[in-house]
């Protein structure tokens, strides 16, 4: 049995790290908030560890901690203590665990920061990390997880052109080539997945359509980088808070991603 402290320590963590999903898991059921915090806080901690020290090798002993606790859960046997492990070892199952194995050597690449080989990698990586933690959640949560890769790769290059100019000021440049028309090319791109995501939007059940809140609003977003792709490169595309809570609010209630 997971100690409460740990739900909350993982709340706490989402909250200061992951203001987004947070208030998407707190639009979400309640029955739905010991699946997502816990796994929220494990993609966090994932996430930031390539950008927490300016060591390589630190940064990858630190993932392959992250990859040896999910070697735990998978086997089923004797699981580190720790305030996201533990709660998160309730949360999934082994399936589940081999899938934030695959996020996690995604992330590895952002150790070194270099540039994907092609565009079909890029898209790789956004099925790996975001189409990860959206078929874990929707799975969990009763259903959906068919559609978790294209709702990765939508949310992926809105949230991946949302953070350009702070990559390119870190002197990370993941994209080689990367202009206000190639820009306008993903973000074109990301929205024929949104499309495929509300295509199927009726064949997830309403118990698991809190693992594709953070979708909400996105449409908005791949739609002005598509328009305006200059935006992108002037770290203009990220909408204003009231517009992304309102956006939020429209989806928790209406079931609908909007």
């Amino acid at each position: 049995m997971s100690d409460p402290l740990d739900f909350t320590a993982c709340a706490a963590l989402v909250e200061k790290g992951d203001p987004v999903r947070f208030r998407c898991t707190m639009a979400a059921p309640v029955a739905a908030r010991p699946v997502l915090f816990p796994l929220y806080a494990f993609n966090l901690e994932v996430a930031r560890a390539p950008w927490v020290t300016q060591e390589p090798m630190i940064a990858r002993m630190r993932l392959q901690w992250w990859r040896d606790a999910l070697e735990e859960i998978a086997a089923g046997g004797l699981i580190r203590r720790h305030e996201v492990v533990t709660p998160l070892a309730l949360a999934i199952r082994a399936e589940d665990a081999r899938v934030l194995d695959r996020l996690i050597a995604a992330r590895e690449r952002d150790v070194d920061g270099e540039a994907f080989a092609d565009e079909a990698a890029f898209w790789a990586y956004l099925e790996a990390t975001s189409g990860g933690l959206i078929e874990v959640a929707a799975r969990r949560l009763g259903g959906g997880e068919t559609l978790a890769m294209a709702a990765g790769r939508a949310l992926g290059v809105a949230n991946w052109l949302m953070a350009v100019p702070a990559l390119d000021r870190a002197g990370r440049q993941p994209l080689a080539g990367l202009d206000a028309a190639m820009a306008a090319q993903l973000a074109d791109k990301g929205l024929a997945a949104l499309r495929e995501v509300r295509a199927g939007w009726s064949g997830v059940p309403a118990s698991a359509r809190a693992a594709f809140y953070p979708l909400a609003g996105i449409g908005g977003v791949l739609r002005r980088a598509v328009s305006d792709p200059q935006r992108v490169m002037e770290d203009r595309l990220e909408p204003g808070q009231f517009a992304a809570r309102v956006r939020l609010a429209l989806t928790a209630g209406t079931g609908r991603i909007f």
